[in-house]
């Protein structure tokens, strides 16, 4: 892939935002965030929600470890449904906090663009980051 500088932008940020609110959406109308028998918003539990995040990580590991094809999209890739997974959780668990995923991103991109461990130059010095 050759290497490409993204103009970080406003609209972007929204887009984000939008997803967020689209998957937080969706869930709530599936009732994942409501009581099913009163229709009433219950706790959610932080925790449990950041594990089914990564029971999507997991899945995609495996889908990459096998090669496998996805048993629900049968013509993708198991990783890359799961990779879709991943970002559905946390847009849901990012909607049900209201956090703002859109700007925190774009914040993070353009600080991991200055970061000193992040040079080509230091992360191929001794000690540098590899991965």
């Amino acid at each position: 892939m050759q290497k490409k500088t993204y103009k970080l932008t406003e609209t972007i940020a929204n887009s984000v935002t939008n997803l967020r609110d689209l998957c937080y959406q969706e869930s709530f109308n599936a009732g994942w965030h409501t009581d099913i028998n009163t229709g009433k918003l219950k706790e959610r539990n932080k925790g449990e929600m950041i594990a089914l995040i990564h029971s999507e990580v997991s899945e995609m590991l495996e889908g990459e470890r096998k090669d496998l094809m996805d048993d629900k999209l049968v013509h993708r890739k198991m990783a890359e449904v799961e990779a879709a997974d991943i970002v559905i959780r946390v847009m849901d668990y990012c909607g049900r906090w209201n956090y703002d995923i859109g700007n925190a991103l774009l914040e993070k991109i353009a600080f991991n663009r200055e970061r000193a461990d992040f040079k080509s130059e230091n992360r191929l010095k001794e000690g540098g980051k590899k991965f």
